[in-house]
């Protein structure tokens, strides 16, 4: 069911889970539904202010709307930090004409100078905009990046119990004790015709352990619960004003041996623009995902090889942006 427009009279029913709440037996049994079902819910009462998170949008926003040409001399690295423009990222290519159409920035865990894990992929340095630029803007960006870790780990417990774990399975240092956790600021111009192929961003599955994302309330993210039927039946998640929605990466998903799902969706654009803050959170580099031991029988054997999660992310990421060598004419 293609939809190309504001009216969403297919929007899903999603879960949500109260991180507030004493009684995490119905925040397990939740979760777990959801995670069955469609593998995205909403997560409220996390701890970060209404006040914070309207200031984190609008110096999101300040940011976009400073011109290309101060945006650029921002330009991504090969660490996958800083500014991504439009049409730098196709995650559908089967169904797209051209790429995303929408902006990024990239922002990442901070090692301090020297030290040799930033030689790692997706470590070292953040780019920055100049303070003069953009006064208070790196302070604001680096206090959400560790106040959304912290409910990513909470999320990440009452995931851990849903699969019959320890309460602390994904604590570990080899996981989220020493994550990849990358910030992203999204900005789409209301640009989408999928009869054209062009859409905000393409069909895709996230790659990692979960992602939080915030919106603004402007309508756009799709999910396919069901990414084999034929046709694929998409439907509008509405935002919620102060909430994440929370969806699960495909390293879960092999994690738990398909048990939960990670979930296709996309985002349709209708003429209005749209601002969102995904919070990609993945595993530490060299954490070794394998099948686990409660998701797997002699019925139900592993159905993925073991694999690291750096090898993964970087395979992905490569698979789906642009090349930077195109963007030479800008550093010149």
């Amino acid at each position: 069911m293609e939809q190309n427009g504001a009216e969403a009279d297919n929007v899903s029913i999603l879960n949500c889970i109260d991180l507030s709440s004493p009684d995490i037996h119905k925040s397990v049994s939740l979760l777990k539904q959801a995670c069955l079902d469609c593998g995205f819910f909403y997560v409220v009462n996390h701890g970060i202010s209404q006040e914070f998170m309207d200031e984190v949008f609008a110096q999101s926003e300040k940011f976009f709307k400073l011109p290309l040409n101060e945006k650029m001399k921002l330009l991504r690295n090969q660490k996958h930090r800083g500014y991504t423009p439009i049409l730098d990222e196709l995650l559908d290519p089967d169904s797209q004409v051209h790429g995303d159409y929408k902006e990024g920035y990239y922002i990442g865990i901070e090692l301090p100078e020297g030290d040799p894990e930033n030689e790692k992929p997706f470590y070292g340095p953040n780019i920055w905009p100049e303070p003069d630029v953009l006064p208070g803007w790196r302070q604001t960006m680096e206090r959400f990046h560790g106040e959304a870790l912290e409910v990513a780990k909470a999320v990440a417990r009452i995931i851990a119990l849903a699969l019959d774990l320890e309460v602390d399975f994904f604590d570990k240092p080899e996981m989220l004790g020493d994550p990849i956790a990358i910030l992203r600021l999204l900005h789409y111009e209301g640009i989408s015709d999928p009869s054209m192929g062009i859409y905000g961003a393409g069909a895709h599955s996230d790659y990692g352990l979960i992602t939080l994302l915030a919106t603004d309330d402007v309508l756009g993210l799709q999910i396919c619960k069901d990414k084999d039927a034929k046709p694929q039946i998409w439907e509008y998640v509405a935002p919620l004003k102060g909430a994440f929605i929370v969806n699960l990466g495909d390293l879960l998903e092999r994690w738990s041996n398909c048990i939960f799902k990670s979930t296709l969706h996309r985002v349709l654009g209708n003429g209005q623009e749209r601002y969102s803050m995904a919070y990609f959170v993945e595993p530490s580099h060299n954490c070794l995902v394998e099948c686990l031991p409660t998701c797997k029988s002699e019925k139900n054997p592993p159905k993925f090889p073991p694999i690291k999660c750096a090898t993964y992310l970087s395979q992905r990421y490569k698979d789906t942006h642009a090349d930077l060598n195109i963007y030479n004419k800008h550093q010149t």
